[in-house]
């Protein structure tokens, strides 16, 4: 396959036309200097540097500035360059420019979502595309994937501890009626499902990041199982309400349950199922993956046990 065939134009657009746009100062304050150096400045990290040029995990690679995630490691394999490398990215996740840096004329390949600088793709990969992206280990971080054969309590369930992520619109109240189930040993408030890097509440609120706003549950499933946490998720909220609860409106308040591995994405369709006769309307809760958390700033963190106040929530 040509990169000619492959790839119909060059894009060329300012840093403004891509989903996440910010400026050099916003880039600068939340990238560690080599990240903002390879992703911004077009750098290149040294051969054999990255840990990823030899992470063999199964997982999704994704990108360190917006967490878009672009390549599987299914597409993963050892050029011996020195810089971790793919034969296909995610379908949309990857865009190309014309490279005439140094003399010579590249494809110089970004993230579509951020247009950070991630490596270049050249024609020298295995079968079945022929072609090798040679990525900057810096411009990606890298999310494992679960054990499916694990049981619904989580794939990260080790020495009595387990996690669960959940949407039920303004976590505030949501995370405090999670704190008094007796196993569930710690909790916070933050952002997951959206497209950018490290969100303020700020962003989120204008419901333009993608991200829900979630509580993270820590728990032992040995006292509480995940069967118990989903039906509490259901009883704290209207799971009928798209993209909103009550006055709060907005995808930032979706209805969602984020599963850490297929069986827990399998309890939560089994408890949708289980749920709906309660309800006249249908049940519009989300399953989807669960991919980076962003924690919520600190006074967002058991809001309402530091005020001395019970609830916000009516169930």
């Amino acid at each position: 396959m040509s990169l000619g065939k492959l790839f119909g134009r060059s894009h060329g657009a300012p840093a403004s036309a891509f989903p996440v746009a910010k400026t050099e100062e916003e880039w600068r304050r939340e990238l560690p200097p080599d990240a903002f150096h390879v992703l911004r400045e077009h750098g290149t990290e040294r051969a054999f540097t990255s840990k990823l040029n030899k992470e063999q995990r199964d997982g999704v690679f994704h990108c360190a500035g917006c967490g878009q995630p672009l390549f599987r490691a299914s597409a993963k394999f050892d050029s011996g360059t020195g810089w971790p490398s793919f034969w296909e990215p995610i379908e949309g996740a990857v865009g190309t420019t014309v490279d005439r840096s140094f003399f010579m004329t590249r494809t110089e390949v970004h993230c579509a979502n951020c247009g950070g600088h991630l490596g270049h793709v050249f024609e020298d990969g295995p079968a079945p595309t022929g072609l090798r992206y040679c990525m900057n280990g810096v411009s990606m971080g890298f999310e494992p994937a679960t054990d499916k054969a694990a049981p619904a309590e989580g794939a990260a369930a080790t020495a009595g501890r387990a996690v669960a992520t959940f949407g039920a619109g303004c976590f505030w109240g949501v995370e405090q009626a999670f704190r008094e189930v007796d196993g569930v040993l710690e909790t916070s408030v933050g952002y997951a499902g959206g497209k950018v890097a490290n969100p303020t509440y700020e962003q989120v609120c204008s419901d333009r990041t993608g991200h829900a706003e979630v509580v993270q549950v820590v728990y032992d499933p040995s006292k509480v199982t995940y069967d118990r946490l989903l039906d509490l998720f259901f009883e704290l909220h209207d799971p009928t309400q798209k993209n909103r609860q009550g006055p709060d409106v907005g995808t930032q308040y979706r209805t969602a349950v984020f599963a850490h591995d297929e069986a827990q994405a399998a309890a939560a369709r089994a408890a949708i199922a289980r749920h709906q006769p309660r309800f006249r309307r249908p049940i519009v809760t989300e399953v989807e993956p669960a991919g980076p958390y962003w924690p919520a700033e600190d006074y967002h963190q058991q809001y309402l046990e530091k005020r001395g106040l019970a609830s916000c929530h009516v169930r």
